[in-house]
């Protein structure tokens, strides 16, 4: 195996971690006070905060309700939702900051172990544990060791940044798993210890009108992608829809299905999966149609193959990587009659992540995503889940703390449409 798929246990570093919670709450996410808001230090991304969230809100009842669960005779899981990269562990710092200063942190293994020797040495020193793919017990055990001496442990349960801030996905089941063994183990010498489960959200609104960046936005992605700029006057959600429309019938195209007329967007969209998942499983010489299973046995069969250059495996490469982005924009994308303007900088983001990778810009943009324009982060901490009394089934437990998530994000969203907080159009995806 390479260095990145080795993993090398967290050697945290407190001083370190200290300094580093003040860095990040001023160069990553508020900004230099007096500064942030003047031209032209507000272009200048460590100045007025590289994420760009000047605001937070967090109500001290649910600081005070995530902070009880934390501490000696305690190991706590703490489960935030994950709409956004590099964003999720800026606010996940400040968080723990705020709650748990010695909490370990889950992290992809290319971000620990992917950018060389020093970055590593300074995430070990963060307490960031690399899940390294296929490999993920020695990150287990780390974590479950950590949480045991009441420190908490962070991951996020949803797996990969979905770019999805109004919708909590299906959740991985690691993280029960763990908070069972947790108090396995911790209760044969602590007979009295609690496990938690503590799930956490958090949205995050534009502090102003970005429509006009977002157009701008919308018009570098065009031409990254080689698509002509649409008719003048075109309205941002149709502009979206169009670059999304677009990249299906391009994958329509590349597959060669014939496209129903008169079909929906959702319709040709599952139609293309249905394709999808019948050439992978005719490559993988399986019955099954079923996505999820058939992108963990292709991601399995591709990990095996490793560089080998057959042709079978690059067609199992090419069918799984189109599968992946299909599945990207999921039933969420349908659900509502209206659309955020958030909602819309998300599907931007989406296509940049998921599209393009060549270049300097489009590199960074992959590791530090730059918003449109200032943010407020409303985070609120559901209540928390005692696996010490909870005697149901694991999937029971995933389903109660997602639920929990999502009402709690419901509740923001409800809160910030009655008081105006939002701008919102008509859902170009629906129907």
């Amino acid at each position: 195996m390479g260095e990145l798929d080795v993993f090398v246990a967290p050697r945290p570093n407190f001083p370190l971690i200290g300094v580093m919670t003040h860095v990040n709450r001023t160069v990553m996410l508020k900004g230099i006070a007096g500064l942030r808001d003047l031209f032209p230090f507000n272009r200048v991304a460590g100045l007025r905060g590289i994420a760009n969230i000047p605001n937070f809100d967090f109500p001290e009842a649910d600081r005070t309700r995530l902070a009880s669960v934390i501490g000696a005779g305690k190991a706590t899981f703490l489960t935030p939702n994950h709409p956004e990269f590099f964003t999720d562990w800026m606010i996940d710092k400040e968080l723990a900051s705020q709650v748990a200063p010695k909490a370990a942190f889950w992290a992809t293994h290319s971000v620990v172990n992917g950018l060389g020797r020093m970055a590593q040495k300074f995430w070990l020193a963060n307490n960031l544990i690399a899940q390294i793919p296929g490999n993920s017990a020695p990150a287990r055990e780390y974590s479950i060791d950590w949480a045991l001496k009441g420190h908490g442990l962070l991951l996020h349960p949803e797996g990969m940044v979905g770019w999805h801030g109004d919708y909590v996905g299906p959740l991985m089941s690691g993280v029960v798993e763990m908070a069972r063994e947790a108090l396995r183990r911790g209760r044969q010498t602590n007979p009295a210890l609690q496990v938690w489960i503590a799930p956490v959200v958090w949205k995050l609104t534009f502090d102003r009108d970005v429509e006009g960046e977002l157009h701008k936005e919308c018009a570098y992605v065009e031409r990254r992608l080689k698509i002509a700029p649409p008719s003048a006057g075109m309205p941002l959600p149709q502009r979206v829809y169009r670059l999304y429309e677009i990249l299906l019938t391009r994958d329509e195209q590349a597959t060669g299905i014939a496209v129903p007329g008169g079909a929906s967007f959702a319709e040709r969209k599952r139609s293309l999966a249905a394709a999808l998942c019948s050439e992978l499983a005719a490559l993988l010489g399986v019955e099954t149609a079923e996505p999820a299973s058939l992108l963990r046995s292709a991601r399995r069969r591709l990990r095996e193959a490793g560089n080998a250059g057959s042709a079978d495996t690059a067609k199992l490469r090419a069918a799984t990587r189109m599968l992946e982005l299909n599945l990207r924009l999921g039933k969420f994308a349908f659900a509502g009659e209206t659309v955020s303007q958030e909602g819309l900088a998300e599907h931007l983001k989406r296509i940049r992540n998921d599209y393009l990778k060549s270049g300097l810009r489009d590199t960074l943009n992959l590791f530090v995503p730059q918003p449109a324009g200032p943010r407020t982060a409303h985070i609120r901490v559901p209540e928390p889940l005692a696996t010490h009394e909870f005697d149901q089934t694991d999937e029971q437990a995933l389903d109660l703390v997602r639920s929990r998530m999502q009402a709690a994000l419901d509740t923001i969203n409800a809160d910030l449409y009655a008081r105006g907080g939002v701008k919102i159009y008509a859902n170009p995806f629906r129907g």
